[in-house]
């Protein structure tokens, strides 16, 4: 079973996605943090992440160990993903690695949840569910501040929002797999709940599809 869970940054996605995992015995892939590996390759290695061949060469040499790296957590990765995110080469490889991981779950789970911004409509456009989880920019934004604050690092709210915006608007407007809703997608609105009451609320869907 092929779970797909879409949503822009900061709508809870990643949460509902590890605890629903966890909850049905499911691998689990983060796909955002693949493009954030390559961004921040690229960023480390004093290149452009909007430079295609640098992010190119930084996405044939991504392996699973570097989506451990803490530093991917960061906004510098986070700037850096939805950059080599609009490169089409980029995807193209990064697509074939996400198909692979649904398509044959490793450590023989019986079935994968895959999060992200076009799992739904691009990788895979099959899966048997798909949920576009999202939330105000506002309300992204304040979860985003507190996340980097808890963390203790340095965060103002009104940039954290700037950002916020012109990370969706990169994100809704390149021309290559824009975020959006698959037309078969349930949309979530996670702005008035907490994790728990999503994660019910996904459980409730996919039971029923089961």
């Amino acid at each position: 079973m092929i779970i797909a869970i879409d949503g822009p940054a900061g709508s809870g996605k990643g949460t509902l996605s590890r605890k629903l995992a966890d909850a049905l015995g499911y691998a689990h892939l983060d796909t955002g943090k693949l493009y954030r590996a390559v961004g921040l390759s690229v960023v480390e290695a004093g290149a452009d992440p909007a430079n295609e061949e640098a992010a190119l060469h930084a996405a044939q040499s991504i392996n699973p160990q570097a989506l451990d790296n803490k530093s991917l957590l960061g906004d510098r990765a986070a700037s850096a993903a939805s950059q080599v995110a609009a490169i089409e080469s980029v995807r193209a490889i990064l697509l074939a690695f996400q198909r692979d991981f649904a398509g044959t779950p490793p450590n023989g789970a019986k079935g994968a949840v895959l999060d992200g911004r076009d799992i739904g409509t691009v990788v895979c456009p099959d899966a048997d569910v798909k949920l576009f989880v999202t939330a105000s920019a506002e309300v992204r934004a304040e979860r985003r501040h507190k996340e980097l604050l808890d963390r203790g690092e340095p965060s103002i709210y009104a940039r954290v929002l700037q950002d916020m915006k012109a990370r969706d608007d990169r994100d809704q407007s390149r021309s290559v797999a824009p975020l959006k809703a698959a037309s078969d997608a349930l949309v979530v609105d996670t702005s008035g709940l907490d994790a728990d009451a999503v994660f019910k609320t996904a459980m409730g869907i996919i039971s029923a599809r089961r």
